[in-house]
């Protein structure tokens, strides 16, 4: 099957180009697993904050705000994203690491409050007082990951894209200026070959003869346990460590939490490990009153980085027609309109959008090319 544009991966990366190429000409997005979103996508603690990542992700977290606030016709019957606070706690002795954060996060948002123990507790009714000593609060937003993720398929299918799962890609090849990919369900030919591989970009790199960018794949680790009886915590803030030694917030009656783990693991269905289980129980515990017994529910998601930790989007210099859309992080979602956006005006060439350069991203930050990746390019 002859496209215009071939999209590798139906993750939150895959889906929200493929929406926006889809206005451009012809777009199949291939999965290689029955369903889109299986892996990393599907299992997003889904929250939107500017105060998280680098800057380059802080921009595009930025950029991304309106589309969520406003999605085109047809995108969701439902809003995207629903009031909730985000409440950065500290002990003492992490005095200097609180100070940072917070300038960090006055630098990025006018919603920034520091507030006392006791409002802390009020806002989080199980902390331990003897634990906390410090803490700020943003009111932040969580995110519907199902609308968000099903309204850019949508919004391809509606605008004639066609999405194919079941469809690994098996071979890949550059043949009279066309990518030939060759899958499961058929071989598909385009001159512009996306790829939104996730975990599995650098595999698909390789697979087409084209260098990989380095990327590393992480493990998270969150379980869900039930919360405390006779304490109400539905509208109750999501808490964060100061380090980011760990998180937990409410979850559909439940509690969700995270040690907030960066385990290097290869690409793959991610398991969580007992030992990070254990690790999670334990600082959960330390910080609040409540007692874990038993798990509901738990996974693990795979976090992709580069040496920068910051996106890699645009063409490769070395491969005429193969894109790079990778190294999202734990950022994907909340910057899936940016980087859409961006990845689009490259993947098309068109100027680049004023959106994006008056919330300060730039093709140079996220390029291939950029002084971070260049060892990768050079022969």
């Amino acid at each position: 099957m002859i496209t215009d544009f071939l999209v590798i991966g139906a993750g939150i990366a895959g889906a929200s180009i493929a929406s926006r190429l889809s206005e451009f000409g012809r777009v199949v997005l291939l999965e290689r697993e029955e369903r889109p979103g299986y892996h990393t996508t599907g299992r997003s603690a889904a929250f939107f904050t500017v105060n998280y990542g680098n800057q380059v992700i802080r921009s595009l977290t930025a950029a991304s705000r309106q589309f969520f606030s406003n999605p085109p016709d047809g995108f969701t019957n439902h809003p995207l994203m629903s009031p909730r606070g985000i409440l950065t706690i500290a002990r003492a002795d992490q005095f200097s690491e609180y100070e940072k954060n917070l300038a960090g996060a006055r630098a990025v948002s006018d919603d920034i409050a520091e507030i006392g123990i006791d409002d802390a507790v009020q806002l989080f009714p199980t902390l331990r007082r003897d634990y906390v000593s410090l803490a700020h609060y943003e009111p932040g937003l969580y995110m519907d990951v199902d609308q968000i993720h099903g309204g850019y398929l949508r919004q391809m299918t509606a605008h004639g894209g066609t999405l194919v799962c079941d469809a690994e890609a098996r071979s890949i090849e550059y043949v009279g200026g066309v990518w030939n990919v060759g899958t499961p369900a058929g071989v598909y030919e385009a001159p512009i070959l996306i790829n939104a591989a996730g975990a599995w970009a650098d595999e698909i790199a390789s697979l087409a003869g084209v260098d990989p960018v380095g990327l590393n794949p992480m493990r998270r680790t969150v379980i869900i346990f039930a919360g405390p009886a006779g304490v109400n915590l539905d509208k109750a803030p999501m808490v964060i460590d100061v380090e980011e030694k760990f998180y937990f917030k409410p979850e559909a009656g439940k509690i969700l939490a995270s040690p907030a783990d960066e385990t290097p693991s290869p690409p793959c269905d991610v398991q969580p490990d007992e030992l990070d289980i254990a690790v999670t129980v334990e600082r959960v515990e330390l910080a609040t009153n409540m007692v874990i017994g038993r798990i509901d529910h738990k996974w693990a998601g795979l976090r992709s980085f580069v040496a920068d930790r910051t996106p890699v989007v645009g063409f490769d210099p070395g491969h005429e027609g193969f894109f790079w859309l990778v190294g999202q992080g734990g950022y994907g979602i909340m910057t899936s309109p940016a980087m859409a956006h961006a990845a689009t005006a490259l993947a098309t060439k068109q100027s680049w959008p004023e959106d994006l350069a008056k919330n300060g991203v730039c093709p140079e930050k996220l390029s291939p090319l950029r002084p971070a990746l260049l060892k990768r390019n050079e022969k």
